[in-house]
């Protein structure tokens, strides 16, 4: 396998995930509100309760991958066990049953849950197999790259033909839509889970065993550095649930331009693209810590554009393209942060705990956009949303708080997290440290 073709085949398991994630995030609320019949407030508690719980399956995901060893990998297996549930649970969140108003919300809780459970399966080990690709820092930067505009492309597919598919597949039944839509997605994202984990090959191994680790052990191999990944996590994800959810609402009720849907899912996705693009040849140049302020500076200088220019259709369109750009820069620098992560809990830990901080990395990213979801709903009642009615004014400026404040507010919260990012000036010598490590495990082998 090239090393394109590697990077590539580990990029696309992102394109899987996201064309369930980004769904998820972009679509679910609307879903449930507007199609499958439960309320906002009871749709984003549910979204909030049932995170949490997916949060600690995460733990134990991380776990797992720490403590699996097999002739294909720590991480490989596992795209090949999660990819039929995947598919399976996707169908599942969105066929309605005829069960009643009671019946449905537990039936929306179970099979949340249990479609939350299947990503897990197949996204901590897409988190945790970097390191083990190749130990070339260049390398790495390119592999994330890569699984970045694949994550944006999937995310780009979803904003731009969900919609037109739901009313081909539909005919005017909207639940018949969606769920013909996410079963073709369940269906593609199983076959790119069996693609990926052809086309990968863990080649680098960990400097240290943690096979037979105790829980209290692997606690300790977790860094301060890797604490303040934990928290860019969280505030990135729950910036991107605020952004995909309520862009929805603030151009349909706020700015009625209904007909704009598509073209602010282009504009607002693949305007990412060339950031993404850059971020290798930029890393070779700033610190990722430059690279991550820059970045939000970015978005809020776009988000306060589409404020400032909400009736001129040249500022929507500018601030949308600005914003994706901050956005996706701080979505690819964050992911390019946690190889460098893992390698100094080796380092500084002696600790092999790959597994375990992508799991925190899910616990808190899924925590947040359960916490988000439920803090949009709950705007939303308290703001009086009525779906597909003509909104009040209160609840007009309910839906602006959820697009444009909460954003800049988030940002400068990821702001205060990167300032206490140090390892830029430890990759050279970490890497240094451990391939000699490894080289002094092959020589004793």
């Amino acid at each position: 396998m090239g090393k394109w073709g590697k990077r590539i085949g580990y990029g696309i398991g992102d394109l899987g995930c996201n064309l369930v994630f980004s769904t998820m995030a972009s679509y679910l609320m609307v879903f449930y509100t507007d199609v499958f019949g439960i309320t906002a407030a009871a749709a984003g508690t549910m979204m909030l309760v049932t995170k949490f719980i997916d949060a600690f399956t995460d733990t134990g995901m991380g776990l797992l991958v720490d403590r699996t060893h097999t002739k294909w990998g720590q991480g490989r297996p596992y795209f090949l066990l999660g990819a039929v549930p995947f598919a399976v649970f996707t169908f599942l969140t969105f066929y309605i049953p005829d069960l009643g108003n009671s019946g449905k919300l537990v039936w929306a809780y179970v099979t949340y849950c249990l479609l939350c459970t299947a990503y897990t399966v197949v996204n901590i080990p897409l988190n945790t197999i970097v390191p083990r690709l190749t130990s070339d820092v260049h390398e790495r930067d390119v592999l994330v790259s890569a699984r970045m505009v694949c994550a944006l492309v999937g995310t780009a597919i979803v904003m731009s033909i969900t919609e037109p598919m739901v009313r081909f597949f539909g005919q005017g039944n909207e639940a018949r839509g969606y769920l013909t839509t996410m079963t073709i997605y369940g269906i593609a994202a199983m076959c790119i889970f069996f693609i990926t984990f052809a086309s990968t090959k863990e080649v680098v191994p960990p400097t240290i065993n943690q096979k037979h680790s105790s829980l209290k052990e692997d606690f300790k191999g977790l860094t301060g550095q890797a604490w303040i990944l934990f928290l860019l996590n969280l505030f990135y994800f729950s910036l991107y649930v605020v952004r995909s959810t309520t862009v929805l609402y603030y151009f349909k009720y706020n700015l009625n331009r209904t007909e704009w849907m598509s073209l602010v899912g282009i504009l607002g996705i693949l305007s990412g693209l060339p950031m993404l693009f850059l971020l290798p040849v930029l890393e070779k140049k700033y610190s990722k810590r430059s690279l991550m302020f820059f970045s939000i500076a970015l978005y809020i200088a776009g988000d306060l554009l589409i404020f400032a220019g909400k009736n001129s259709a040249v500022c929507l369109l500018v601030g949308l393209v600005v914003t994706g750009l901050g956005i996706y820069g701080i979505f690819g620098i964050t992911f390019a942060m946690q190889p460098d992560v893992i390698d100094y809990s080796e380092y500084k830990k002696n600790a092999s705990v790959a597994g375990l901080i992508a799991a925190f990395q899910g616990f808190f990213v899924k925590g947040g956009m359960g916490l988000t979801s439920f803090v949009i709903g709950a705007f939303l009642k308290y703001g009086g949303y009525v779906a597909n009615e003509t909104q009040t004014p209160k609840a007009l400026s309910y839906i602006e708080i959820c697009f444009i404040w909460i954003p800049i507010v988030l940002c400068i919260l990821i702001a205060l997290c990167t300032y206490f990012y140090k390892l830029d000036g430890l990759r050279g010598k970490m890497t240094e440290e451990l391939e000699k490590r490894r080289k002094s495990m092959l020589d004793n082998s």
